[in-house]
């Protein structure tokens, strides 16, 4: 693996999100270096319970495994949850800034905090899991399917937008690389992105389990700015991506991977707005015609699933590696 100059992100392992009292991965904006994103998984033993200040963020518990009770500044939301990542989409619980938030759970799991530093405070709420739009993007070895659960044009929030990808063994998301690290009206969004990741391990005939991995690539985008990393992940890992062209994100055959993208940026407007590499957007004109890997959808989302065209792109302890036209084309 190698970095960017930018050594506040060079070290590997556990450095950059070191666990911090109950999370077994603490990303924040002080730790990250960055203006707005937050991402933080707590583990509940069954009958844990956590309490936390959403102080100058807005939050959404999203459960990974398990189900919980949210209570938010005295109001209570049940969330049903999943059994794994790979499972189901899940119901989560939107937590506005200066609130008090309470997550407990009465059989455990893991439960992902995806924060943004913002200005508006907006009403707690709750999203179905019926209601998440998925969609299945790309082609080929380059398909994908995306969960837009927190996108920009599907749930209000002041600041934050978070999506899950899932990527089936052996193909590449994320590609070709994009960027959204500088203000274009139109064309591109300034957003801090972080990337969490679950690898599906590999089931032999007696039942035993080889633990999976995946990679990352980020390049520099030049104005001034220097990020370069090919980090190996594995479940529990992330990617901060303070800038740079990224992608692909890679699934090593045999492992199915998931990722989770929390981002947020200083703009007025909420608005998710890539730009292709312009070395690799030709990646685009070959899928046409080409048939969405049959390995997807990974489940029934229990709506409408929407294709999108062949255009539109879009487990271990903890490690952060730094970093790192359309919308949502992960």
């Amino acid at each position: 693996m190698t970095t960017g100059s930018d050594h506040r992100f060079h070290l590997s392992g556990r450095s950059a999100a070191p666990p911090s009292g109950p999370y077994t991965l603490d990303i924040r904006p002080e730790s990250a270096g960055w203006g707005h994103s937050s991402l933080r998984v707590l583990p509940l033993e069954p009958g844990g319970a956590h309490r936390f200040d959403a102080g100058d963020s807005e939050w959404i518990v999203l459960p990974l495994a398990g189900a919980c009770t949210v209570t938010v500044d005295g109001t209570h939301f049940a969330l049903h949850g999943r059994e794994s990542v790979f499972a189901s989409v899940s119901d989560f619980v939107y937590a506005p800034r200066d609130a008090a938030v309470e997550v407990r759970s009465a059989s455990g799991g893991r439960f992902a905090l995806a924060g943004a530093r913002c200005a508006r405070r907006l009403p707690a709420r709750y999203g179905p899991a019926g209601d998440v739009p998925v969609e299945l993007r790309g082609a080929g070895q380059c398909s994908r399917q995306v969960n837009n659960f927190a996108a920009a044009h599907v749930f209000e929030a002041d600041r934050l937008i978070a999506v899950e990808v899932l990527t089936p063994g052996g193909n590449w998301s994320s590609y070709p690389p994009h960027k959204h690290d500088e203000s274009r009206e139109g064309q591109e969004s300034e957003l801090e992105e972080i990337y969490y990741y679950e690898i599906a391990p590999h089931r032999g005939p007696d039942g035993a389990e080889t633990p999976g991995l995946g990679y990352q690539r980020v390049t520099p985008s030049g104005n001034g700015r220097g990020t370069d990393v090919l980090a190996e992940v594995r479940g529990g890992d992330a990617v901060l991506i303070p800038d740079g062209w990224h992608g692909p994100s890679m699934a090593a055959p045999g492992h199915d991977m998931y990722y989770l993208n929390v981002m947020a940026g200083p703009g007025a407007d909420r608005a998710w707005l890539i730009r292709d590499h312009p070395d690799h957007a030709w990646i685009r004109g070959t899928w046409d015609g080409t048939a969405v890997d049959p390995r997807l959808p990974f489940y029934d989302a229990g709506v409408p699933r929407r294709t999108a065209p062949a255009g539109d792109a879009g487990t271990g302890g903890p490690r952060a590696h730094a970093s790192a036209a359309g919308e949502g084309r992960q």
